[in-house]
């Protein structure tokens, strides 16, 4: 009796601001050109570098195909339902991650989360693209100088070829004064980072990643300055070549001598790994990180779409591309790892590595002995430069949106100068990362800015939008969105499963998250303690926002003020007008009988007349 009466009391008062909302401008925000638009951003955002360079890795240090299974279940149980969610609640409002909060006031904060970790995690990515750029650049050489140790920044230590790699296990044995090291990993080190000794000697700035940091920016801007017209078409290149050069590395990776002793290490199940609670954890923390909830980019996306786009279709779509990718990306991976080890007379196990180490260390080095090596040198930096860049521009436009939709009139307009001012402040603060120390800097910003905290601000939002909003208002919303709706299943997905998966996450993640190291050096105790602070940075508006929600609304109580602020505010909702009217019609249709403040019942057609004049109003005016 008393949840009725409740229901009754918040669908009253969304009534009542309904009838008082300012009506939305039609044409005031941009939208996609075409359906395929959002489909292929969403699969270019969501489809990163870890699908490449972790994924692989996890398989095969988790039980090859044994490790597909706890995968699976973590898509079906966290990765469908938060995506379809997120994608649901972004088209539904047409609203970037900060202003959809209008749905529940109070938590205006986790919205200022999700840009806060996009927007850090943009500093280091682009450093990651730009050493892209930096190798795609060296890659148009006849040799590649990461193949012979006859350049300047090699010493007495290197070794040429794949042959290092086993010369240079052998060393740790026979000598602990000289350990022999690869030509590609003395590259890497010696002279694309020039690496200092630690944390404590930043180095001076590394000139040549500053023009390809400088390039990379610059790409951000020309695709995004437009808005979603420009990068739309800009994706329709950009997420599909990846999967072309992919399926070419992979034809090439086939015909190599031991490319299906790799793959046999990349698939084979060992069982008994799944035993091994890590082993469930890391799956849960590669789906939870490669389809991208949380970080306020799918909302963004999905805010683009067309009203009456089926989203329900697209949010299942895209899960299954991005993890379709993943283990795609580890048979291109392990096949030409297979070859390396073949060479090199050693085990896959002693040649694979994951990260950075993968990509500009091992993947180069094998690379660099197939026949025509710079052709395939440039193909894979090329595709590696292509995905880093697609989820680099869902990050950056979920941080560009959410500012000009949070101040429309006074930013809306100035889209391009937003969007400059934005790239150049991003391009500064990544400049400690392009440092002779910069990898040690880059490192702490990944161990801990997209870790505990993303998690955290996805399971309130997730509770959020089941408990308070609630899950059968978000049916009719998604109902009145593609015209039936969703299996029943989602709405205990959303209510129980999902919230419990990401809790146990984020305590996996909390109790794993050691102290950052990298390369097998420890940190001094205050850049640990700096790692923790940019990893609670993002956590901090959700309660801050919260004291000044309350102590900016009316009521003669804080209960009363916190109870107006779960309710939705007078003009969320869809953004244009016939649809908005048909959002108001879906409530006077709901199962609560509606009522005004006073008791007495409402008008719904008074209610749609009163919202008609103010809409023909704001457009005379």
């Amino acid at each position: 009796m008393s949840s009725n009466s409740s229901s009754k009391d918040d669908d009253s008062v969304i009534m009542e601001k309904m009838e008082q909302a300012p009506v939305p401008q039609t044409k005031a925000r941009d939208g996609w050109q075409g359906r395929m638009d959002f489909i292929l951003t969403c699969i270019g955002y969501a489809v990163g570098l870890g699908n490449i360079w972790r994924f692989p890795y996890l398989c095969y240090k988790s039980g090859g195909g044994a490790f597909f299974i706890p995968y699976i279940i973590f898509l079906l149980l966290c990765g469908f339902p938060l995506f379809f969610m997120e994608v649901a609640f972004g088209q539904f409002s047409s609203l970037s991650p900060v202003t959809i909060w209008r749905i529940c006031p109070l938590f205006k904060g986790v919205g200022m989360g999700m840009v806060i970790v996009s927007a850090i995690v943009c500093i280091y990515y682009n450093v990651i693209v730009a050493w892209t750029i930096y190798y795609l650049f060296m890659s148009f050489r006849s040799v590649l100088p990461w193949s012979h140790c006859h350049n300047s920044w090699n010493d007495e230590r290197c070794v040429d070829g794949l042959e290092g790699t086993l010369n240079k296990t052998i060393s740790n044995f026979t000598s602990s004064n000289l350990t022999k090291v690869t030509a590609s990993e003395q590259f890497w080190e010696n002279h694309v980072l020039d690496l200092t000794d630690g944390m404590e000697d930043s180095g001076s700035l590394r000139w040549q990643l500053f023009i390809c940091l400088s390039l990379a920016w610059l790409c951000v801007f020309l695709c995004l300055f437009k808005g979603v017209k420009v990068l739309g078409k800009v994706m329709h290149f950009a997420a599909p070549f990846p999967y072309l050069v992919l399926l070419v590395l992979l034809i090439r990776g086939l015909t190599l001598p031991g490319a299906v002793e790799g793959i046999k290490f990349y698939i084979i199940p060992r069982w008994e790994k799944l035993a091994d609670y890590q082993v469930w954890g890391d799956a849960a923390l590669q789906i939870f990180y490669s389809v991208g909830m949380a970080w306020g980019g799918i909302i963004t996306m999905a805010s683009y779409n067309n009203f009456h786009n089926n989203a329900y279709r697209d949010a299942m779509l895209v899960p299954i591309i991005n993890c379709g990718t993943s283990i795609f990306a580890g048979f291109v991976i392990f096949s030409v790892l297979g070859f390396m080890a073949h060479t090199a007379g050693t085990t896959v196990d002693e040649v694979v590595k994951q990260g950075p180490g993968l990509t500009f260390v091992a993947y180069p080095e094998a690379v660099a002995k197939l026949p025509i090596s710079p052709l395939w040198a440039v193909l894979f930096f090329l595709m590696l430069y292509t995905i880093g860049l697609d989820s680099q521009f869902g990050m950056f436009e979920t941080c560009i949106s959410s500012f000009i939709d949070e101040y429309p009139r006074l930013l809306r307009s100035k889209r391009v100068l937003l969007a400059a001012v934005g790239c150049f402040v991003e391009f500064l603060l990544g400049l400690p990362c392009i440092t002779q120390g910069g990898i040690y800097v880059l490192q702490i910003m990944d161990w801990y800015c997209a870790s505990f905290s993303l998690m955290m601000i996805s399971l309130i939002e997730c509770l959020v939008i089941a408990w308070i909003y609630g899950t059968e208002r978000f049916y009719k919303d998604i109902e009145l969105m593609i015209g039936y709706k969703p299996h029943a299943i989602w709405h205990y997905m959303w209510k129980y499963v999902t919230p419990a998966v990401i809790f146990g996450i984020w305590l996996f993640s909390i109790i794993t998250l050691g102290p950052v190291t990298y390369d097998g050096k420890s940190y001094p105790t205050w850049a640990i303690v700096f790692g923790w602070i940019l990893g609670m940075v993002s956590l901090v508006p959700i309660p801050l926002m919260m004291i000044i929600q309350i102590v900016n609304t009316e009521g003669d109580t804080i209960v009363e003020r916190v109870k107006k602020l779960t309710v939705p505010a007078k003009n969320w909702g869809p953004s244009m007008e016939d649809d908005r009217e048909d959002y108001i019609k879906s409530l006077s249709h709901n199962t609560y009988t509606l009522s005004n403040m006073d008791g007495s019942p409402v008008d719904c057609e008074e209610a749609l007349l009163t919202h008609k004049q103010k809409f023909d109003m704001n457009n005379s005016s």
